[in-house]
């Protein structure tokens, strides 16, 4: 697999040597002592980028450089024309100690002048889980953002993107190299960028109200969204200062990331966003009140505890290691509070008509879970056992609907099971909320991604869109290989001009490539899509590739993430 494409400096090696140490771990090149030894350095790279930003003594810094915000003024660095402000703390108190478990606390003011040079700590993650993990600086200490502008000064408030990572709601953070968002900037420098932290795991996703002591916690079921709130919260206060207008915000990110399309449906939440990317995941990837108790009581057996207490109690490491066992089946939970109990009913009924949504898929999405599982085997192994434990949710018709999906899908013996996933877990939730969202008379532009990789297995395989998006062509991960870079700068064109106007169509003249696309919105008639071909960017009827099969795969949206 080639570490490709033209880096520099200090974060050109940190991101090579990134690259490098998860491709090592991922697919076992080289020997035990030589990928150790690759993923050490890679560690030490990698940290380099988090330290402490300490408190500044007045008249010491480069005002040009500062910006007043309600918890502080903070201090970015510059280079090559762009501006970064890492490790801003948009909460008051960070959550830990007493505060594990509970709502983020909002910002106080401060008149302190503050360094913004380093990324804040990831969330706390199993390493075992996600082995380049360790090459973060972890903590529960880890609300932070950063953002990223332009340093030519404009006297137009520009419009806003922020970025929320994705990792399944179990891993990642945005110290990872591909959401450093210099690269996007530079090219785009009439948006502002934010990237966002929020807690993973059982720190940000956990049922506890159900135990003896858990009325103390009737929040921690969905920390992480409220902690993007509170995250979009302080952007709304605070982004004008950075030349942002707070009136022109859009939310996107990829896989987990696709909380941004939970947001909406959160009460307060649309004073802080105008628009919504989402990319490869949605509010299929939700749990009942039901499931998250279960996987609560699952845990809580394994650890030998009763109550919350008894939680506190244990190891924050130990925590994070045993809740393995819950893998993929950490996420937000349809509460009825924070989320409704039916989310896709929610936007039949308008609650997101007022928000412009651009969301879509990629073509082969499970071939990067059967390629990152180890291969083949691993990959038929869990998701068969998994599909067999959630199939028993489903009726005898229904079952023979999908038998029948199944036994026309072409092929390696493995398509029947990634085909099937990739309409439960992406292409269908796509469909369910272009239609409901378009019923309810609202927008939305919708995409299928089809470029594939080199590396072998993957295709067009989840994720494979995201150095394209965020400018990194050097990041071969997933790829193998970078794509062409007029195709990948078209798309990012739309995103953003999407982002400004709330229409990602591009006029020839405005287009990277020449050329004029323009993206038809989603409508119940024609289900008109764009498609990203690598050389052949064009809008077309979904009936033209039949991407879903509404009569066998459809239905299974009500049963969200099987």
């Amino acid at each position: 697999m080639n570490i490709s494409g033209k880096v520099s400096g200090f974060f050109g090696a940190a991101l090579m040597a990134f690259s490098f140490a998860a491709c090592l771990c991922t697919f076992g090149y080289g020997s035990a002592a030589e990928n150790a030894k690759m993923l050490s350095e890679a560690q030490a790279v990698m940290r380099a980028q988090y330290g402490e930003n300490k408190r500044i003594s007045a008249g010491s810094y480069d005002q040009s450089l500062a910006v007043k915000c309600v918890n502080g003024t903070f201090v970015g660095r510059k280079n090559e024309g762009v501006i970064a402000y890492k490790g801003i703390p948009f909460v008051g108190r960070q959550p830990v100690g007493e505060l594990r478990w509970k709502a983020p606390v909002d910002v106080v003011p401060d008149d302190g002048v503050y360094e913004a040079y380093y990324n804040g700590k990831a969330p706390v993650q199993n390493e075992g889980l996600y082995e380049t993990a360790s090459l973060y600086v972890q903590g529960e200490d880890c609300l932070y953002l950063n953002v990223w502008k332009a340093a030519e000064a404009s006297a137009k408030k520009k419009p806003v993107m922020v970025w929320i990572h994705g990792g399944a709601y179990e891993m990642g953070g945005t110290v990872d190299p591909t959401y450093e968002l210099h690269n996007f900037v530079k090219e785009n420098p009439d948006v502002i960028a934010v990237s966002i932290e929020y807690r993973l795991g059982v720190f940000g996703f956990f049922h506890l109200s159900h135990l003896p002591d858990g009325k103390d916690y009737p929040d921690a079921q969905n920390l992480g969204l409220m902690d993007q709130v509170m995250a979009l919260k302080w952007v709304h206060e605070n982004i004008a200062g950075f030349g942002g207008d707070p009136e022109n915000v859009t939310i996107f990110g990829e896989s987990a990331g696709g909380s941004v399309c939970q947001l909406p449906l959160i009460q307060g939440s649309h004073k802080y966003f105008q628009k919504v990317i989402a990319q490869s995941g949605g509010i299929v990837f939700t749990r009942s009140t039901e499931q998250a108790v279960g996987c609560t009581n699952e845990l809580m057996e394994i650890l030998g505890c009763k109550t919350v207490a008894d939680l506190q109690k244990v190891d924050v490491q130990k925590l994070v290691k045993e809740a393995t066992v819950l893998g993929l089946r950490v996420m937000p939970e349809r509460d009825g509070i924070y989320l409704p109990l039916d989310p896709y009913e929610e936007y039949a009924n308008g609650a997101a008509k007022d928000i412009d949504f651009l969301q879509g898929c990629n073509k082969d999405e499970m071939n990067y879970f059967m390629v990152s599982s180890g291969g083949i085997e691993p990959f038929m192994d869990f998701y068969g056992k998994r599909w067999a434990k959630s199939s028993t949710q489903i009726t005898d018709k229904e079952k023979a609907l999908v038998e029948s999906f199944c036994k026309d899908i072409k092929g390696e013996r493995y398509e029947p099971l990634c085909r099937l996933y990739d309409q439960i877990w992406f292409i269908a939730p796509l469909f369910r909320l272009s239609e409901n969202q378009t019923k309810a008379g609202g927008k939305s532009y919708t995409y299928y991604f089809t470029v594939e990789a080199s590396v072998p297995l993957m295709k067009s395989g989840h994720a494979v869109e995201l150095a394209s998006v965020l400018k990194h062509p050097e990041q071969t991960l997933e790829t193998g290989r970078a794509f062409d870079e007029t195709f990948a700068k078209t798309m990012r064109r739309m995103w953003v001009q999407f982002a400004k106007t709330g229409n990602p169509s591009l006029s020839a003249k405005d287009s990277p490539d020449g050329k004029a696309h323009e993206w038809p919105l989603y409508d119940l008639k024609n289900k008109r899509i764009m498609v990203f071909d690598e050389f052949n960017i064009h809008p077309e009827k979904e009936s033209q590739r039949k991407i879903l099969d509404w009569e066998r795969t459809y239905f299974l949206t009500k049963y969200f993430c099987l």
